[in-house]
């Protein structure tokens, strides 16, 4: 198999959804691009390995707070091999995070990330999902979101709790559907090359509106007409 093929590759079965299924997530797809027209990434970052390091600092924690770290951060270790230079460990790397929740941990995750990055892929953030969960602190969805933000890469679909929540009040997925089995359903109802997008506009409808608490879905039209919160809201509603 070659390098591109198997970056592309998808080593599970998809679902199987129906026409009509599709048809309508695309809908709610094509509106949620109509109202975040300009929706991108939360995370700042100017490389592959800054938005990596970001990712890895972003579990559990914001992307505004990871936002506010990490300009002191990458200015400090603008390279990955500034990381693992002579002397470093990750309690050097500590004071540079430790706004940010689990930050020891954390730490110790990006310093042996990056060095992995310099001894084993020659300072390269790598291209593909297998290489990526190697490394310390990367799961699925921090591998999701670097290729398909830094590389255009499409493999799969970022599921957090916003697109979680989502992807149940859409009524794309079960109450009870896995995060695993969310990422699966997505990738059949979407088209592949808009996974990507897919995630950003469901993470901002998530913060702006369908939140956990306070959701003000049933002032939204796409909440109203789409999604089953907004149903619940307005039959609760005074009257």
């Amino acid at each position: 198999m070659t390098a591109a093929r198997s970056r592309d590759a998808i080593p599970f079965d998809l679902p199987e959804r129906s026409p009509a299924d599709k048809r309508r997530a695309r809908r709610i797809y094509k509106l949620l691009l109509e109202q975040y027209p300009d929706v991108t990434c939360a995370l700042s970052y100017r490389s592959p390995h800054e938005l990596l390091v970001a990712t890895i600092l972003s579990a559990q924690a914001t992307d505004v707070s990871v936002n506010k770290a990490t300009p002191s951060l990458f200015k400090a270790f603008p390279t990955p091999a500034d990381y693992i230079a002579p002397g470093m460990t990750p309690e050097r790397i500590q004071p540079y995070i430790q706004t940010i929740g689990l930050f020891r941990n954390k730490a110790k995750a990006v310093y042996h990330a990056m060095k992995d990055v310099v001894e084993r892929y020659d300072g390269e953030v790598p291209h593909t999902m297998e290489e990526l969960v190697t490394l310390r602190g990367v799961a699925r969805k921090t591998a999701n979101v670097v290729l398909g933000n830094a590389f255009g890469i499409n493999v799969g679909v970022v599921v957090d709790t916003h697109i979680a929540r989502l992807a149940k009040r859409f009524s794309f997925v079960a109450e009870d559907a896995t995060t695993q089995m969310i990422e699966r359903h997505l990738m059949t109802l979407f088209p592949r090359d808009s996974w990507c997008m897919l995630s950003h506009v469901l993470i901002h409808h998530g913060r702006a509106v369908c939140r956990a608490r306070g959701a003000l879905c049933a002032d939204d039209p796409i909440c109203r007409k789409h999604c089953k919160n907004a149903a619940a809201l307005l039959a609760n509603a005074p009257r």
